[in-house]
């Protein structure tokens, strides 16, 4: 097979999703009555304050949010989550969304979602859109089950930009060697990885990024 001559790079929290699936696993355990509601949530809260106005300590919440996951077994973290995607994520897939991520697959792009969030969460995500390759954040494990640390570079910020690459140098196809690249994106936060792509599109994007997306002459859409 011939290898694609155009890339298709997709945000998902916020993107593809009318909402964010990391702020929503950890609400979805509080609810189930995995978490305590009261520690947690306060907590969820703050970062995702600080991962919307650009100021989130990356690390910092990893070991907040991966820490959950090493505290179940895999078992009980697998059931929870075909759960989460039935009640929180299939809910926050609209058809503009499925509508995109087919035209590009229809047309032959190499396609991939690029997420900060951990691949766990995520994984399930990008095969209900049909995208064949993920790019997340991953999450140390030993055997099976979670160790609560990150592995690797966080898939966050200019993280995203050396994770993308990693993966196209895997491929033996760069990212200059694309006739045409593009990624979508909602936040801020992606500013890196969208200014290294041919073709940014800002789409429902925040206040910060809508800002910078007129300056800069990008064009923006609504997958909502």
């Amino acid at each position: 097979m011939a290898a694609s001559t155009r890339l298709a790079l997709f945000d998902l929290d916020n993107t593809l999703l009318s909402g964010d699936s990391d702020y929503e696993w950890g609400q979805y355990l509080i609810d189930r009555g995995v978490l305590e509601r009261n520690e947690y949530e306060a907590q969820n809260n703050v970062f995702f304050e600080q991962y919307k106005a650009g100021t989130l300590d990356i690390h910092a919440y990893l070991q907040f949010a991966l820490g959950a996951l090493a505290r179940h077994t895999p078992e009980e973290l697998e059931q929870w989550l075909a759960e989460f995607m039935e009640k929180r994520i299939r809910p926050m897939i609209g058809a503009r969304a499925v509508e995109l991520v087919r035209k590009h697959l229809g047309a032959g792009d190499l396609c991939a979602v690029v997420t900060a969030t951990n691949s766990f969460v995520t994984a399930p995500i990008a095969s209900e859109f049909g995208i064949p390759h993920l790019i997340a954040t991953e999450p140390e494990r030993s055997g099976r089950a979670f160790t609560g640390r990150v592995s690797g570079t966080p898939c966050f910020r200019e993280g995203k930009i050396v994770r993308v690459r990693f993966w196209l140098d895997s491929l033996g196809q760069p990212l200059e060697s694309f006739a045409q690249s593009t990624f979508y994106s909602d936040s801020l936060n992606d500013l890196p990885l969208l200014c290294l792509v041919k073709n940014p599109v800002a789409v429902d994007p925040d206040d910060s990024l809508a800002a910078e997306a007129a300056r800069r002459g990008w064009p923006v859409i609504s997958l909502r």
